[in-house]
């Protein structure tokens, strides 16, 4: 990364630093774009070249959380299955903070308390969903509108978020992930 794309990711993230530091002190309704942008010392339009709608700055890493969910997909190991690598990167990259972290609980607290952050959660995870979806697809060979592939990609990505709560969520996700595993098995040696 040059010097530029590395200034306009330093900008990006001190926005958002900025934007989730007041939302969470004083609430996402009561926090106005020029304030966010006064306290990360940039210029609104700055702001909105960097995030198009007030929401995106609670979900700053959509773009980066998808590249890494597909890549989970397309860079698995030979041999391992979808379900087995959509489960390596749940544990790995949707648990990491669930136990033990403040900032997680009030972040997810704040999304829960937010109806604007609520829908705009539910409409990412639908494009999740959709460009996962295609990638199974690309990778086990089948038409990339099998519903099979749609189903395994919104269960994969639900899982994690169904487990939170769960007094041992590795252990949840990872019973989830099994049923995921036996059944995607079968579907796909029924294929063959």
């Amino acid at each position: 990364m040059g010097r530029r794309e590395r200034k306009k990711a330093a900008t990006r993230q001190a926005i958002a630093d900025a934007a989730l530091h007041l939302f969470l002190e004083r609430g996402y309704d009561e926090v106005g774009i020029r304030e966010i942008a006064d306290a990360a010392d940039v210029s609104t339009t700055t702001l909105f070249k960097h995030f198009p709608v007030k929401e995106a700055l609670v979900f700053d890493e959509d773009a980066e959380q998808e590249t890494r969910l597909l890549a989970a997909v397309r860079e698995r190991p030979e041999g391992q299955s979808i379900p087995t690598a959509l489960r390596e990167h749940a544990l790995t990259n949707r648990l990491a903070a669930v136990h033990g972290d403040p900032r997680f609980t009030a972040f997810t607290n704040l999304v829960s308390a937010t109806p604007a952050l609520r829908d705009y959660a539910q409409s990412m995870w639908l494009r999740h969903t959709t460009a996962l979806a295609r990638a199974i697809a690309e990778e086990s060979g089948l038409a990339a509108d099998d519903p099979a592939c749609t189903a395994l990609a919104h269960f994969a990505l639900q899982a994690p978020r169904a487990v939170y709560a769960h007094d041992n969520p590795r252990q949840a996700v990872t019973r989830a992930f099994d049923l995921l595993e036996h059944g995607w098995n079968a579907l796909t040696q029924v294929r063959n």
